[in-house]
């Protein structure tokens, strides 16, 4: 095997190989992997069940077992691929896939039932796999330009054999620029701790004319909305819904911000890689 090959191979690899169910924790003390994959099998089924019906989304058994096959993968990769903070079994249904459920809160029916979705800053896939996992009729491009996190992102979708699901490993500015993306997602939904005025210029190039952005933001987001007004109109959107959304005993509360793609985004947007982060639009 060449050495290119052998590189992208061991990269796609899970890490760790096969873990022996003795190996509890490592010589500090600490939980190894296997332990949070026992961990997990025992405590996410509950509180993922909870935290979907609360949010009045109904997991079959094999919606559920999909999702501890998600976590026993993204703790595997997640020995030296940096894709979350957040391991412990509980905290991943809550803070990762219950959290990522909400936003099907803002989100049209119809399009849950058969829409074009873009994940824009995937990372370890949130919210995207566990709204595919959900919703297995919609179609989902992941992007990521981070190699490894994409790497990861393909290797999930084989192991939980996603279908219509499609990895894009590249800056969104320059995806955002291909005739088949822009303008081509019925909702871009995204998970970041960039400012909206950032935020809408990465996104709302990809959505169509009448198609919705969500955005996964803290609560007191209304200053930032107020500053990023025009910015958002000037890229061919407006606010539609600021909706605030938890779980009782599992979520606290944050807020989804919609906005509405109203019409076509000047050709110019997004500006090239980087400067939507640097030179936020006023």
């Amino acid at each position: 095997m060449r050495k290119a090959d052998e590189s992208q191979h061991n990269l796609l690899r899970p890490p760790g190989g096969i873990i022996p169910r003795a190996s509890l924790r490592d010589d500090t003390g600490a939980k190894t992997v296997g332990a949070l994959r026992l961990e997990g099998k025992r405590k996410v089924v509950d509180l993922l069940k909870r935290g979907a019906a609360d949010l009045g989304i109904k997991l079959s058994p094999g919606q559920i077992r999909c999702f501890q096959l998600y976590y026993e993968t993204l703790a595997d990769w997640n020995q030296r691929v940096n894709l979350t903070t957040v391991i412990e079994p509980e905290e991943v249904q809550a803070r990762h896939f219950v959290d990522s459920l909400t936003v099907a809160q803002v989100i049209p029916s119809a399009m849950l039932a058969g829409g074009r979705f873009a994940d824009v800053g995937s990372g370890g896939g949130f919210p995207g796999v566990p709204l595919k996992i959900a919703f297995r009729a919609i179609s989902i491009a992941l992007i990521e330009a981070t190699a490894k996190k994409a790497a990861f992102l393909l290797h999930l979708k084989g192991v939980l054999s996603l279908l219509d699901v499609e990895v894009l490993a590249e800056r969104v500015e320059t995806l955002a620029r291909q005739p088949h993306l822009r303008d081509g997602f019925d909702c871009v939904f995204v998970r970041a701790v960039a400012g909206m005025s950032t935020l809408a210029e990465l996104t709302l190039p990809l959505c169509r004319t009448g198609g919705i952005v969500v955005a996964q933001k803290s609560l007191g987001v209304e200053e930032e909305l107020r500053a990023s007004e025009k910015a958002i109109e000037k890229l061919g959107g407006g606010v539609k819904d600021v909706r605030e959304v938890a779980v009782a005993g599992i979520l606290s509360p944050r807020v989804l911000v919609v906005l509405e793609k109203r019409q076509p985004t000047p050709e110019r947007y997004p500006r090239r890689p980087g400067i939507p982060s640097k030179r936020p639009l006023r």
